[in-house]
């Protein structure tokens, strides 16, 4: 008896899902422009979901949507429509957590207006996945298709994946962000921190005062200029030193 030929399974879909996700993980390695990254994002959604000819990403800060990026200028118009009207498969997403998956001539129903723009433009079917990172990202993908029928349930699941693994890039990103926002305060507080302590110097020098009395002196000035500690010491010094350098 012969024994049958082996399956496959790997899918062609799912590693074009795995090459988009591995583009973007190697986006966010070389890119600290979150621009950027969401531009790559709309570029292989195309990429990894079939169907899908232009998409653009909705991110909602507090009530109010607006189109992060998109690959082209036509579906940023469809989302700005969908927002100065309160409603459309988009906001759907983002409202229910679910994604919309419909065609043009079933959202006439619901959202006659959009429907009617997209078919305009030369779309006949829709597909969004809500994107919640976290508390400071969230919003939706968006996919505009040129077939009449809809997208399929596969495409749907993919495009379900395919978000969930770019929530996982967001949420990684965000640590970043976080992490060298921290950096910087700390940088910038060392650096304060070396002027003020040289200003002090100075002021103990020349005025044969402590460091307690040299450092009430800073703070007065800046309490009197209404300026910051660290701009008084660093002008003060300044001033030293051009002092110096015309002795």
């Amino acid at each position: 008896m012969e024994l049958p030929e082996p399956t496959t399974t790997g899918s062609p879909l799912l590693d074009d899902v795995t090459g988009a996700l591995e583009g973007l993980t190697a986006v966010l390695r070389q890119e600290d422009d979150f621009r950027v990254l969401l531009r790559h994002v709309c570029l292989q959604v195309r990429q990894a979901v079939p169907g899908v000819g232009e998409a653009s990403i909705t991110l909602a800060t507090g009530d109010e949507p607006h189109t992060a990026s998109a690959t082209s200028d036509v579906v940023h118009d469809l989302d700005r429509d969908q927002y100065r009207l309160g409603d459309g498969p988009c906001l759907e997403a983002i409202r229910t957590g679910k994604i919309v998956r419909t065609s043009v001539t079933d959202a006439a129903e619901r959202w006659p207006d959009f429907a009617r723009g997209a078919r305009d433009a030369g779309f006949g079917s829709f597909l969004a996945a809500p994107l919640v990172a976290d508390d400071e990202y969230c919003g939706a993908v968006n996919c505009f298709g040129r077939q009449d029928d809809g997208f399929a349930e596969i495409e749907a699941q993919l495009l379900e994946l395919y978000t969930a693994a770019v929530e996982a890039v967001f949420r990684v990103y965000h640590r970043y962000v976080q992490a060298r926002e921290t950096a910087d305060h700390l940088r910038t507080a060392l650096t304060s921190r070396a002027v003020i302590d040289q200003a002090k110097g100075m002021l103990m020098a020349i005025r044969r005062i402590d460091a307690d009395d040299a450092f009430a002196v800073l703070v007065e000035q800046s309490q009197r200029e209404n300026t910051k500690l660290r701009e008084v010491a660093e002008q003060f010094v300044a001033r030293v030193v051009a002092a110096r350098g015309m002795a």
